[in-house]
């Protein structure tokens, strides 16, 4: 009887104290594996980077987006990354413009499947867009697209519908940004409009995206992406939405890309100070910090 007795103080007692739960023992770079494997990735909040792999440039605010380097930034918990690639001698470069970003496909690639690897809980939302000119090819973009793909197509999660967890982890989720002979290869974004906030719908998925990269005036730019964080909380739970707090300033001949950034910066981490539990959507951000990210993953615990 006794026995019974302690037994049943201990539980009540772990009960008061509380039970360490899974949520309690992530990190930013294993953070999704306390989700659960039914949880679609629209209905998370997730860091992401734009234009992730720009980190050089020939005149300073003209096209560095990101300070950490692709690997960092998945160690601080960014799942979505902005891939920009120029199409050159049937590989892929990666490029900001014109500028070259002084690495290749195949690097973004080996850092992102090293990541996962290491954090086989996880997985990568990739947009994959064709960037400045091509050049000397014989293949089409998606044909050199897909020679990439099938050196590791065990990695790779090219379905059209938004994947749920356990559909997505340990591979990268294709967000398609070019055209493809097959609706059914990746989420297609092909209809990407330019400097706006819109919707796709493209019969598999729906997607809506603010990208106002044009911003002469910060506050009508953070009320774009602020109203799509609102929406994003409130609505379709379906729908993935992608918010890009990133974008140049026009100063004369040349776009001042911090202009933009230092200050919007420190709006979503003070939105997210106010806000910290619920569904915001991607957050792709211009030299995106372990702050930033933090605070979006937190709001899905």
């Amino acid at each position: 009887m006794k026995k019974k007795v302690s037994i049943l103080l201990l539980s009540i007692l772990v009960l008061m104290l509380g039970v360490p739960n899974k949520a309690s023992a992530y990190t930013n770079s294993n953070w999704m594996g306390s989700l659960d494997n039914n949880t679609s990735i629209s209905k998370l909040s997730i860091p992401g980077t734009h234009d992730s792999g720009a980190r050089y440039e020939p005149v300073y605010g003209t096209a560095k987006c990101q300070e950490l380097p692709i690997s960092e930034q998945l160690n601080i918990g960014v799942r979505y990354l902005d891939i920009r690639c120029r199409h050159i001698n049937d590989s892929f470069v990666i490029h900001h413009g014109s500028i070259y970003q002084h690495m290749n496909f195949d690097d973004v690639l080996n850092d992102c499947i090293s990541f996962l690897d290491k954090n086989p809980t996880e997985c990568i939302i990739m947009s994959v867009k064709e960037e400045y000119d091509a050049s000397n090819n014989t293949e089409s973009f998606e044909k050199t697209f897909d020679s990439y793909v099938a050196k590791t197509s065990n990695r790779w999660y090219l379905g059209s519908n938004i994947p749920t967890l356990n559909q997505a982890r340990g591979k990268i989720v294709l967000v398609r940004r070019f055209s493809s002979n097959s609706s059914s290869k990746g989420i297609n974004a092909t209809r990407w409009a330019d400097n706006a906030t819109f919707s796709i719908n493209n019969g598999y998925s729906q997607i809506k995206i603010q990208d106002q990269y044009k911003v002469s005036n910060n506050d009508s730019k953070w009320s774009a992406i602020e109203a799509l964080y609102n929406e994003a909380k409130l609505q379709n739970n379906n729908c993935l939405y992608i918010n890009y707090t990133s974008g140049y300033k026009p100063m004369a001949f040349i776009p001042m890309i911090p202009k933009v950034s230092n200050d919007i910066n420190s709006r979503v981490e003070n939105y997210f100070n106010q806000n910290s539990k619920g569904r915001f959507g991607i957050t792709a951000s211009d030299f995106i910090d372990n702050d930033i990210s933090s605070k979006i993953i937190s709001t899905n615990f």
